[in-house]
């Protein structure tokens, strides 16, 4: 698609015109003669001079990519009239740039029916769902005269999917559904992990007779048979809270960026594990996922992650507004959260007490502040810093785990040290 744009005439050639004007109203036949060249130049300029018909298709080798990927992008050009000059530009969004070894906007000479394609390389720099186009051109007519300004409204959809982190272990819930997974469950059954032994019963398989205990019973004059009890694998329903009222931001990333990739990277862990996962993206705008499994439920978290932003609102949530069936009993719901709106922090408290499992990994926004200079300003935030400790003492107290989560630090280490504070702590009610 084009739109063509209205020629624009060159400098010199308006102080030309200017010049002819003058001379008609002082009358002064010397300043025509002044004028004359530049007079002469613009009628063969315009002589010259053909409106140019540009075909131009603007494509992507890849329509999804992940963070720190390179994609490259075609112009394609068709000359239907030469062009001296035309320059050409494509609107790049926030999150995809161009190197330095190749220029946007660029320059090429296309002779009359000439096609040429223009591959330019795009970096993305940050996640999200971008728009690449359109693409502005400008004509310009050999001597420079005239020019020509267009806009192609060509443009191409392109996913950045958030680069994930590495993750060995992941978080256990307290109690596990009904379907087979990976997860061990605590109750006994069929399984490989070994819980118990119990007294042989009617119906019980050879296979599961322990024979070394059995023969110490025998030695021992109890003549029993004893059988191995195991816990069964079962499958996980795993909530993701993704807490967007609020982030801090610092040099181009933020708070938000670590929650979106920590969560992927969960979301494929889990989902890995033929667990059911879901999602809700909990601020000013709700947005949640009804848990699944498999490949198409990992494309629609990814999905659903792109479209997550900070929306200012005023609005109070309440946990009530979320659909019953995105929050299954005896799921395990992992909160990402800066800890920074009060809303969110009610809103975990709130699931904590209606007795789901929940953990807080705490998103920290400290590595994007700065500390104030003034003592009185260095006070304040040292006021702020305290608080967010007494918000994580809050969730402890009611027997929520809680870790700190720093940017360049490990998430696996954050897991651990939830883990750890899971499997010694005891479970208290709000």
């Amino acid at each position: 698609m084009t739109r063509s744009g209205r020629p624009k005439l060159g400098a010199y050639t308006g102080l030309g015109a200017f010049g002819l004007l003058g001379a008609l109203v002082v009358a002064r036949p010397e300043i025509v003669a002044l004028t004359a060249p530049f007079l002469l130049a613009l009628g063969v300029g315009l002589a010259l001079a053909e409106r140019p018909r540009l075909r131009l298709r603007l494509e992507l080798d890849a329509e999804r990519a992940l963070e720190g990927d390179d994609v490259d992008a075609r112009l394609e050009l068709a000359a239907e009239a030469p062009l001296d000059r035309l320059e050409l530009y494509l609107r790049l969004p926030d999150g995809l740039v161009a190197p330095a070894d190749a220029p946007n906007p660029t320059t090429v000479r296309l002779r009359r029916g000439e096609e040429r394609t223009v591959e330019l390389t795009l970096h993305a720099a940050r996640w999200g769902g971008h728009v690449v186009g359109p693409v502005y051109t400008r004509a310009t007519d050999p001597l420079g005269l005239l020019s020509w300004e267009t806009t192609f409204d060509v443009r191409e959809p392109l996913r950045v999917y958030p680069r994930e982190e590495q993750v060995r272990r992941l978080l256990a819930p307290r109690e596990t559904q009904v379907l087979a997974g990976n997860a061990v469950a605590r109750r006994k059954g069929q399984g490989i992990e070994y819980a118990d032994i119990r007294p042989f019963a009617p119906g019980d398989q050879l296979r599961r007779v322990n024979w070394r205990a059995s023969a110490t019973s025998l030695s021992g004059g109890g003549g029993e048979l004893w059988v191995n009890e195991a816990h069964p694998e079962r499958n996980v329903d795993v909530i993701l809270f993704l807490d967007s009222f609020a982030e801090a931001r610092l040099a181009g990333e933020g708070t938000l960026d670590l929650a979106v990739r920590a969560t992927a990277t969960l979301a494929d862990a889990y989902l890995s594990r033929r667990d059911r996962v879901g999602l809700i993206a909990y601020g000013g705008i709700l947005r949640w996922l009804l848990p699944g499994m498999g490949m198409l439920q990992h494309y629609r978290i990814l999905d659903a992650l792109l479209d997550t932003e900070v929306v200012l609102s005023y609005y109070w949530h309440a946990i009530d507004l979320i659909p019953r069936r995105t929050l299954p009993p005896n799921a395990l719901v992992v909160a990402l959260t800066p800890l920074l709106d009060e809303r969110s922090v009610g809103a975990l408290l709130d699931l904590r007490a209606r007795g789901f499992d929940l953990a807080v990994i705490d998103v920290s926004p400290v590595p994007f502040t700065r500390v104030p200079s003034a003592s009185l300003d260095r006070l304040a935030y040292r006021i702020w810093d305290l608080r967010r400790d007494a918000q994580r003492h809050r969730f402890e107290r009611v027997g929520v785990a809680v870790a700190e989560w720093r940017r360049g630090g490990d998430l696996q280490v954050v897991l651990e040290e939830v883990t750890g504070f899971r499997r010694h702590a005891r479970h208290a009610r709000v």
